[in-house]
Formats: C-alpha cells, structure tokens, sequence
C-alpha cells in the first residue's frame, strides 16, 4: 500500500503546478496550465493529478479524460507530451509514484491509461525511471514514433557536421545574400504558407490561426516564429517551441513549395541550430518522420529522414504507454 496521496488539481494549485513543472527535470512547457490554456473551454475533458509524498509535492499527471469513454484517462490532452513530471528523483520513488496511480485507477472508474512522456532528450539528467517501472508493472506499448534530434554538441563547429549538400547549399545561400531569416509576428502569412503546405499532403495543420496567436501570448518566452524573406516576401517560416532550457523544437518548418529551389528551409535550420547554440540548448527536436497516409501509423517517412538526416539529427523514439485494468 503506496503512501503518496494523490489529488486532483484545482486551480487553487496552479502556481505551485506551474512553478514544479518549470524547475522539474523532466518537465516542458506541453505540461505547464499555461499552454493549456489556449483551448477554448469544453473543448477537452481536463483532469489534472498531483501526488504528495509527505506533504511534499513529488510529481505532476497531466490528462484528461476521452469524450468518448470517460473510463480512458489520457495524459496528455491537447499537447504533445504528458506523463509523469517530476524532479531528479530515485527510482524507487517513480515507482512508488507509478503504484500508486496503478491503485488509484481501479478505485476512481478508470479502466485504460495512455500516456505520453517526452523523448530522453528532454530530461535535464538522463534517466528513465518512471518508463522502466510502468514496463515492470506491465504497460505496454501503444505506438513508437521516430522523431529526429539535433545534438548541439559541436559548437561553432556545427556546420562541418551537416552533410556535403547542406554545407554547399548554405555556403551559396550565406555567400548570396538573397535569403534573409528573421523573427516576426507575422502569424497571418506563415499561416498561409502553412495551410498551402499541408494541403499538399491531404492534411489539415493542427492549429488554426487564433491557436498560434493565443500560444504565443501566453507563452512568450517559449515560442518564437522566424521567417525566411526574398525580394521581401514570406517564402518560408519555422514556429519554434523553447520547450524547456534543454530543447528547441521545430514544431512547424513550411515553406512555398515554388521557391523550393532557394532551399529556405536549409537557412531555417542552419539560423535554428547557431541560435540554439548560442542561447545555451542542448538539443534541436525536428519533429516525427511519420508517413501520414500510410495504413499503418508507424510508418516512417524515409524521404523525410533522410532529409533531416542531412543536418546532422539521429532518431530518437516517441512512444505511448498503455495499461488497461480489466
């Protein structure tokens, strides 16, 4: 019998979830109330957990529950990356953590459990304590996605690392002159450029317009759009995520696919990483290589990662948990 207690959040407690969340190890802005906020009310079934140890807050569950059977609790709702959030704590306490949440289910009518952490990467001092004990208490695996990283290991250095068409493009495109990067507010254009780039692919962008504009005043710190210029048109932009201070995430990179032959998205990532470096990350997140029209949801896009592979990023997993109770 655990003897974390485990209570719901209320908004009572926001300043202290927000402020754990922030100088956790492996905690990023996905699980911060903040950025939840921009989903218009009703719109998600939230249901927030807290677990104390001795009066002491230990960890965070972000979720909810699916609108479609309240007895299936998903962490996280409306974001990338849930689970469990705490600090650099023992492994015998993630696991008193994870039993405890096991014990709970059954009680409060939940039934299936689905959660998603962030990739390593995220995760201030390695380790993978909560992951390894939902797999010895028997989760299993829902999906694995593969995403790509950058390491931002080389410092000044990075260029050398990027293969020899990037390095020649970007030589040419530094050397020219045409291309200009900078940061703007300008969400209306890259919205444009966004929703004729997923259309190409039969696809939808996962957030509207309003949705970009609410993130980016409730997370000004975290979120930053950056866009390629020519002859003083938008022709390419990247929304980046300050997830936390260990990881830049290109949530969108989207360019107009007729200025294709000026390779923008080579000075994106080339102006993502320099700056990623400069500010002190140590990882640039590229995102999931997924084929989305494929039958089978893992299917990866090998065209896409080979593509990212050019500018030095290696595969890393993204995976769901799963438990079911009965």
């Amino acid at each position: 019998m655990s003897n974390i207690e485990i209570h719901p959040y209320e908004p009572c407690y926001r300043k202290e979830w927000e402020q754990f969340v922030r100088n956790s190890d492996n905690g990023t802005m996905f699980q911060l109330q903040a950025f939840l906020d921009y989903h218009n009310q009703g719109k998600f079934n939230f249901h927030h957990f807290m677990f104390r140890k001795d009066n002491q807050l230990v960890a965070l569950l972000p979720g909810g529950f699916s609108k479609q059977n309240s007895k299936q609790f998903w962490s996280p709702v409306g974001a990338s990356y849930g689970s469990f959030v705490a600090d650099d704590i023992p492994f015998e306490l993630s696991l008193e953590i994870v039993d405890s949440f096991m014990e709970y289910c059954p009680k409060n009518n939940i039934d299936e459990v689905f959660l998603i952490p962030p990739p390593i990467i995220y995760s201030r001092n390695i380790a993978q304590h909560f992951e390894y004990a939902m797999l010895y208490r028997k989760f299993d695996f829902e999906y694995h996605y593969i995403s790509h990283a950058i390491e931002l290991r080389h410092g000044a250095d990075f260029l050398k690392h990027f293969d020899k068409t990037s390095r020649k493009s970007l030589h040419k495109i530094l050397r020219e002159g045409k291309l200009e990067i900078r940061e703007s507010k300008d969400y209306a254009t890259f919205n444009e450029i966004l929703i004729e780039n997923k259309a190409r692919h039969n696809v939808k962008p996962t957030h509207s317009l309003e949705d970009m504009i609410r993130i980016a005043e409730l997370l000004p710190e975290n979120v930053r759009l950056n866009l390629v210029y020519y002859e003083g048109k938008a022709i390419a932009g990247s929304w980046l995520f300050f997830c936390n201070n260990q990881v830049v995430l290109c949530f969108y990179n989207m360019m107009k696919f007729e200025y294709e032959h000026l390779r923008p998205i080579y000075l994106i990532m080339y102006e993502t990483v320099r700056r990623g470096i400069e500010e002190g990350y140590r990882w640039v997140d590229i995102g999931v290589s997924q084929d989305t029209s494929a039958d089978d949801p893992m299917t990866p896009s090998i065209n896409l990662i080979n593509f990212k592979e050019r500018f030095d990023s290696r595969g890393i997993l993204r995976s769901t948990y799963h438990f079911k109770f009965r």
